[in-house]
């Protein structure tokens, strides 16, 4: 098992940073893997640019992996998109993990000027582009359906070769086996439940078999919004209202995909996804701030993660 936490992106500002630097330097000290991110381009929750907050974790930190998931590939460009990590990645010494996704038929797709009929083919397209402009060759050519390049260089190219990792989101059986074809790992949404992760770990499991696919060199994790508190009822109620700041009241299993309570609680609910498939887990405290998320990191490590090992 990999642990891994969120990075706090809340409508910070510099007055923040001291917090923040604080509660990096902690997860690294701590022992997580990782610290990531998510993308929301969209929305009324005040988050931050998660690949711009990607870029200053990767000054504050020597060790931490620093990963988002998922970025909606299908409505950035792939060489801009592809810059930009290889950017981060170099930066960090090598520690970027970048999760993309194809954002679903209901994402607003019109407010980036795509149209919803090509969502799927400009995502798998931008994938192939991206690997291109990251290959050793220092000149690339590439001709697809929404984009064509002659002999263009590209420079420079990421530390981790092939390229940064790529951990593939989405919940269809055609969006798990694209995973599976493109990918080197899948992340599992907060979103969804451990029993709808769980079926989607045996569809991964399925089309790793059946596309000749080492199930080793295929990571699976998924994202846990948890709050632990002595007072269960609290911590639940806390962590509903945290996914409420995130979704906008929008997600209505939202009771259901929590992980709150009691430390031994929260412990529990945490060996239940690690049954489902998990191999990486990135806890997601979602407080209104970082000192609220930093309280939460400090009691996951000290009360809970003791009773996993």
């Amino acid at each position: 098992m990999r642990w891994s936490i969120s990075i706090p992106q809340f409508d910070l500002t510099g007055d923040d940073a001291p917090a923040l630097r604080s509660y990096l330097a902690r997860a690294e000290a701590l022992g997580f893997e990782g610290g990531w991110t998510l993308e929301q381009a969209l929305g009324a929750a005040p988050v931050l640019a998660p690949l711009e907050v990607l870029a200053y974790a990767a000054a504050c930190t020597e060790r931490l992996r620093l990963g988002v998931a998922v970025l909606v590939s299908t409505v950035h460009d792939p060489l801009q998109l592809a810059a930009a990590a290889t950017t981060i990645d170099r930066l960090s010494g090598g520690r970027l993990d970048l999760g993309i996704g194809t954002g679903g038929p209901s994402r607003r797709f019109a407010a980036f000027g795509v149209e919803r009929a090509t969502f799927i083919a400009r995502f798998t397209e931008g994938v192939e582009l991206m690997k291109a402009a990251w290959s050793p060759d220092p000149r690339i050519s590439f001709t697809g359906r929404f984009r064509q390049l002659e002999d263009v260089a590209i420079a420079p190219k990421p530390i981790q070769r092939p390229h940064p990792p790529l951990w593939f989101g989405g919940h269809a059986d055609a969006a798990l086996a694209r995973a599976v074809r493109h990918g080197d790992g899948f992340m599992g949404a907060g979103s969804a439940t451990t029993a709808a992760f769980a079926e989607q770990v045996g569809v991964l499991r399925r089309e790793l078999a059946a596309q000749g696919r080492d199930g080793s060199g295929f990571r699976i994790g998924k994202r846990v919004y948890v709050t632990v508190d002595a007072d269960a009822d609290r911590a639940r109620q806390r962590v509903l209202a945290g996914i409420d700041r995130i979704y906008g009241g929008r997600l209505r299993d939202a009771a259901a995909v929590a992980v709150a309570g009691t430390a031994a609680d929260v412990a529990g609910g945490l060996a239940a996804v690690i049954d489902a498939g998990a191999e990486t887990v990135v806890l997601n405290p979602v407080g209104a701030g970082v000192p609220e998320d930093h309280d939460q990191m400090e009691q996951l490590a000290a009360e809970v993660l003791p009773q996993l090992l």
